[in-house]
């Protein structure tokens, strides 16, 4: 790839599962050479998270299913046995020539591989080394394995998702998608490409990222979270409800659901326009924003009455008309065939091995100079190793063939 932001940036990649290999992608996607490193067998342990899977043209069994295919385009796979010596050598010697090297390895594991950030530093003291973990590389929790919805619990998410008190279902839920793998991808994204500045502005110097989840789901909590700090009150969970303005929520209407956010005094008088109710923007309780909250469940039943009196479309339509924010509750067949959705590209055809036009999700990030057009498919396991090892640490026909032999590659 060239003419991509990142081109030239080289990133050797041992992270696993999802969120250091949707950073690593995000970080392909924007030009940097990717080498992904994975056991040999086995691979990426996210290959063995369960269906769907790919359906081989040989009928064969694979490990190419939907939770690898989301977070691993535009790499190379590299299978190397990094509990061989000989496989701890291979990835030292391509450390070498790496701007960055990502690993989510329990806190201490690859030290004793001779792969930790002192021994990969001393090697490479340019090196951006960013470690992907549950808790982080300090701390009483630091040893421990973290997964997604382990965090969404003790980071407070799931204390304030969910129905509301004393509605059918009440009690702490976790978010859909594993979203705080998502959002730790992100900031990793970014505390990589600071280093990478900071290295560039200030002399060539690397350093240690710590990026973890537990960090990130607190942080992700933004307004919510700094409720508590101000009052020392939890907020109660608040369902569909929005998170501040009001009236914000599901409607039901008489042939399904909408979404609706009034964000202000205007969008409140023009929603009561739209729903035949003009006076209801006069009346004291609703008048101000922060009357609607104090009175938030009498205007949301409200405005449940008035809703199910028309269809979805005919509401849309009319709060589209009147700039009130509102919008379908679209299942991902509906989300995909939405107009908006193609127009702007987000899904996009790949030519994978076992698939010529394989959909993929694209890069959410649009560059008016250095658009990301390009894009490979998720690579089998290993499909590269040889290529690698080849052009990057000169290993001939028999070097690759003897490694073979021995379980290295």
């Amino acid at each position: 790839m060239s003419g991509l932001p990142l081109s030239g940036i080289k990133i050797l990649d041992l992270t696993r599962v999802l969120a250091g290999p949707l950073s690593a992608q995000m970080l392909a996607d924007l030009g940097a050479e990717v080498i992904k490193i994975e056991r040999p067998g086995g691979g990426d342990d996210a290959r063995a998270f369960g269906p769907p899977y790919l359906v081989d043209p040989e009928g064969r069994e694979n490990n190419n299913n939907s939770f690898y295919l989301c977070a691993n385009r535009n790499k190379q796979s590299v299978t190397v046995n990094i509990a061989k010596p000989e496989g701890q050598a291979i990835i030292r010697e391509l450390a070498k020539s790496c701007d960055v090297m990502m690993e989510n390895y329990k806190v201490g594991d690859l030290k004793r591989y001779g792969l930790d950030y002192e021994t990969i530093r001393a090697i490479n003291p340019g090196i951006i080394y960013c470690s992907v973990t549950g808790f982080g590389q300090t701390g009483p929790y630091a040893s421990r394995a973290g997964y997604d919805a382990i965090l969404q619990a003790m980071g407070g998410l799931m204390s304030v998702t969910g129905h509301m008190d004393g509605e059918p279902g009440a009690g702490p839920m976790k978010v859909g998608p594993s979203i705080v793998d998502y959002m730790t991808g992100m900031n990793t994204s970014i505390g990589i490409l600071a280093a990478l500045y900071h290295r560039k502005a200030n002399g060539g110097e690397g350093q240690h990222v710590d990026v973890c989840l537990f960090d990130t789901v607190i942080a992700s909590l933004s307004h919510w979270a700094q409720i508590y700090l101000v009052n020392g009150k939890t907020p109660p969970r608040r369902g569909t409800w929005g998170n501040g303005g009001m009236p914000a929520g599901v409607f039901r209407c008489t042939d399904g659901e909408l979404m609706l956010v009034v964000g202000n005094d205007g969008q409140f008088a023009r929603t009561c326009a739209v729903l035949g109710q003009p006076e209801l923007a006069a009346d004291p309780k609703f008048l101000k924003n922060n009357d609607r909250v104090v009175h938030g469940k009498e205007i949301m039943a409200i405005f449940a009455g008035l809703f199910l009196k028309s269809s979805v479309a005919h509401w849309l339509e009319e709060l589209e008309k009147a700039g009130v924010p509102s919008g379908p509750i679209n299942n991902f067949e509906q989300v995909f065939a939405d107009p908006h959705v193609r127009s702007r590209g987000m899904e996009i055809k790949v030519d994978h091995p076992f698939e010529h036009a394989l959909s993929l999700i694209r890069n959410p990030l649009t560059f008016s100079g250095t658009p990301v057009k390009d894009y490979r498919a998720p690579p089998l396991l290993g499909a590269d190793t040889r290529e690698v090892l080849a052009s990057k640490l000169g290993y001939d026909e028999a070097k690759l063939d003897a490694l073979k032999e021995q379980g290295i590659i």
